[in-house]
């Protein structure tokens, strides 16, 4: 299949003016595919030749202005439109179209707990094409009639108000001008809870089978989309600008959620049937607050290529996290996005795949695809916040609320945007925009302080080329407590500069970049970082106990601590801290990268030891019943680590943790994955749990822990399954993938290390995008920490047989295998 490059958009966008879509939808032929007819209109402003892309099963027919063309023209996934002469035209294409079961396109689901079917569209990037026939760029806007024929008892959602018109066929009021990507249709059997706000309709949706867990919390969802939607109306001058708000949980969703105007979809996850943290509740309410962005940051003003993704997700990753501080009861916010999301964005610039903010060109829809990473979110979202620190938060809202006004239904560009911005600021925002959103890498600062009788200077060493406006926070110790600390004084001040003199005595501990306001590393000096360790878990702000925990983080990947010294700063401060959201964060850096990957083989027994001892450390500590999310935190991790079979065993046969919380559908799972690696369990135990839990979650987690089982037969069918047989939904693929490689089943699948970087990538050029990227991050032998996995990874990437996806996850994932083999040589393996 053929890929859209800048130039073939640029040109196309030249010679045609898009006006209408009606898109007519079949969903009534059978499991495999469905009906798809698309009426174009649109002017050519010149004789020229063109194409329309369409990837259907069969091309039945394909007219232009009433005349017949030929279907055996499509090749690749372009239909040519030759000799197009300048002037008004209308394309009809009729087709075929197959449904997804990997979440492109249109993707096909049905429900193992009832037998109910579910289709919704996801037609990003350029999966357009897999639905109906389209000019398929973000540039080439139009307005959308569509009209759906489903089965009876269905109801059809859409980007606008559906309207019903009896036996099984409805219509959607026409859009706004929008891009081809963003079109939405989602169709089933809907549970749905609707209401109205501000005169518009708004509704959450989801599969029937969840419905009890919806209503559950169809309240909060609903009072979160409210506040939400207030908020942004008083910070943007122009108004939400769609007929109708839908939310629909959709089962099998490759993202967290997309955000189709009027109709975003999320990952059905987000309906929790299983008890959940406050931590979760608050990042499923970032997620609408974010998608909600979107509409105005996306869908009213629309980047005009791939290169400018950032004023999409930046944006509303910045924009998610702020607006929900304010509007809500989670208002801490930023401690997760520091602990959880910055980390992403960290990582991703310190790889070789790493790419700016903002590139100068995207040469393609296949390269702008593997764009949609931690610096275009989480990066990109750091500096946004940076942004507003330097710039101040009126003359930022000004600047994009002038934006909106002058590129609203349209499209715009990384220039425009500065000169909105520019135009409310005698600030040089061009500058900033250079140093900030066209570079890579990530800054460093070190600090170093010299303290004198009276007084004391900080000099902070900037290794990278961007300007900072940080805070400085200055703490010393609180005599009433064995690690409290106190804030003495938290002052901002810009990088690079002078050293600065302070008065007093020499703090305790100095932290650059406190409230985490920037985008950098930072290196505390001596006898902070001593402090640091020894008194995390007293400093008073969990923003500031963020930067620090990062800092620490930091350090481990880059070789200057031992991971067994963050293990033990895990040991000594967890059980004493308050943040939620702290403590996950941690924990899963703890399990999933210094005792998984960065320790020796030989080190994994007493690094799972001492994170065994914490977790029943801090299950002690919420045995008063008043830390629900701590205690369920650390019954996960404590699952998780459990390096003998007695004591889940016994939390299974009883149906509860002791002192609670009684094992739910997710804790059992989660219990017999464990038991499962460690051969505890065999096929019988978890067929038999499948019974009682027969839904999508049940059967991801049976092939999770079958694909587990110690057992040479049972990695074999699940290495078949994987790379073989091809019939997995993209989910079934994940949690095979997640079960198959066990760091204590080392040697069990030694010999399939070899034939992974054959096998994937004859899969990820079978199965397409979502797959590859599926294989490339859960079905990597991330365990096999050797120069021998390094030598084989490199000399798949040599050859020319990995997709761009694929590519891309297998550089970042032999990038990291070679980081911890550094981590591993610096601390004596």
């Amino acid at each position: 299949m053929s890929v859209l490059t800048r130039a073939e958009a640029q040109t196309r966008a030249r010679l045609l003016d898009v006006h209408r879509y009606r898109v007519e939808l079949d969903l009534t032929g059978g499991d495999e595919t469905f009906g798809s007819r698309t009426t174009i209109r649109f002017t050519a402003r010149a004789t020229a030749d063109t194409f329309v892309e369409l990837k259907p099963a069969a091309l039945r027919s394909a007219a232009l202005d009433g005349h017949p063309l030929d279907p055996a023209d499509l090749d690749g996934g372009r239909f040519p439109l030759k000799d197009l002469a300048a002037g008004e035209h209308e394309l009809v294409v009729d087709a075929e179209m197959r449904y997804s079961r990997t979440g492109e396109g249109m993707h096909r689901f049905t429900d193992p707990s009832d037998g109910e079917t579910y289709l919704y569209t996801q037609l990003f990037l350029d999966d357009v094409q897999r639905v109906f026939a389209a000019f398929d760029q973000p540039d080439l806007k139009a307005v959308f009639d569509l009209e759906i024929t489903a089965p009876e008892g269905w109801t059809v959602l859409a980007n606008s108000v559906t309207e019903d018109l009896g036996g099984g066929r409805w219509r959607a009021a026409t859009t706004p001008p929008i891009s081809t990507y963003l079109v939405a249709v989602a169709a089933g059997p809907w549970h749905s809870v609707r209401t109205r706000h501000r005169g518009l309709p708004f509704g959450i949706h989801c599969r029937r089978s969840l419905a009890p867990y919806l209503d559950a919390d169809a309240e909060e969802i609903l009072d979160i989309t409210r506040a939400c939607f207030d908020r942004y109306h008083e910070r943007f001058d122009e108004p939400y600008p769609f007929d109708s708000y839908d939310q629909a949980f959709v089962p099998e969703f490759n993202a967290g959620a997309m955000e189709n105007p009027g109709l975003v979809t999320f990952r059905d996850e987000y309906v929790f049937r299983s008890a959940v943290t406050d931590t979760e509740r608050q990042t499923r309410a970032v997620v609408v607050a974010h998608e909600m962005a979107h509409m105005w940051f996306g869908d009213l003003v629309t980047l005009k290529w791939w290169d400018d993704i950032w004023l999409n997700e930046s944006f509303a990753e910045y924009m998610g996290y702020q607006i929900l501080t304010e509007a809500t009861r989670f208002t801490g916010t930023w401690t997760d996005f520091g602990i959880a999301r910055k980390a992403w964005g960290y990582d991703a610039d310190q790889r070789p795949s790493t790419h700016p903010v903002a590139p100068d060109a995207v040469p393609d829809t296949a390269s702008a695809l593997l764009n949609f990473d931690g610096i275009s979110y989480a990066k990109g979202a750091s500096a946004l916040r940076q942004l507003v620190t330097w710039l101040g938060e009126k003359d930022f809202l000004a600047g994009i609320n002038t934006h909106f006004t002058r590129h609203k239904f349209a499209n715009a560009t990384l220039a425009d945007l500065i000169e909105s911005l520019a135009s409310a600021t005698d600030r040089d925002v061009h500058a900033w925009a250079e140093t900030w959103l066209r570079t890579t890498g990530v800054d460093i600062l070190t600090a170093a302080v010299d303290a004198r009788p009276g007084d004391w200077t900080l000099a902070l060493d900037h290794r990278g080329g961007r300007p900072h406006r940080i805070a400085v926070g200055v703490y010393e110790r609180e005599l009433t407590g064995d690690r409290a600390l106190v804030l003495r004084e938290r002052y901002e001040t810009d990088v690079p500069g002078a050293p600065e003199t302070r008065r007093g005595p020499r703090p305790a501990l100095v932290v650059p970049n406190d409230q985490d306001l920037s985008y950098t590393k930072i290196r505390l000096d001596t006898a902070s970082q001593e402090t640091a360790l020894r008194c995390l878990s007293g400093v008073p702000d969990p923003l500031t106990r963020t930067v620090l925990w990062n800092a620490l983080r930091d350090m481990v990947r880059d070789g200057d601590l031992a991971p067994a010294a963050y293990l033990e700063a895990a040991r000594t401060h967890l059980p004493e801290e308050s943040d939620l959201a702290i403590v996950q964060g941690v924990l899963a850096f703890a399990v999933t990268q210094v005792t998984d990957r960065l320790l020796p083989a030989a080190g994994r027994p007493a690094a799972l030891a001492t994170l065994t001892d914490l977790c029943r450390d801090l299950i002690r500590r919420t045995e008063d019943g008043d830390h629900p999310g701590l205690r369920l935190t650390a019954v996960r991790h404590l699952i998780d680590v459990a390096a003998h079979p007695d004591t889940l065993a016994a939390w299974l046969s009883e149906g509860t943790v002791p002192g609670g919380p009684e094992l739910d559908p997710e804790l059992r799972w989660r219990i017999l994955g464990r038991l499962a690696v460690l051969g505890a369990i065999d096929d019988v135990v978890i067929e038999a749990e499948l019974v009682q839990d027969p839904s999508a979650t049940g059967q991801e987690g049976a092939a999770r822990c079958r694909a587990a089982l110690p057992d040479p037969d049972a990695k074999r069918a699940a290495w078949d399954a994987l790379f073989h047989r091809d019939d997995l939904s993209n989910y079934l693929f994940t949690a095979t993938a997640q079960g198959f490689w066990q760091p204590e089943q080392a040697d069990l699948t030694r010999t399939y290390v070899p034939r992974y970087f054959t096998d994937v990538v004859a899969v990820a050029a079978r199965r397409g995008p979502a797959i590859a990227e599926a294989a490339g991050r859960y079905a990597f032998p991330a365990h096999a920490v050797d120069p021998g996995t390094l030598r084989l990874g490199h000399a798949c990437l040599d050859g020319d047989g990995p997709t761009p996806a694929l590519r891309r996850k297998l550089t970042d994932q032999l990038d990291d295998l070679a980081r911890a083999l550094r981590v591993r040589e610096a601390h004596g393996d």
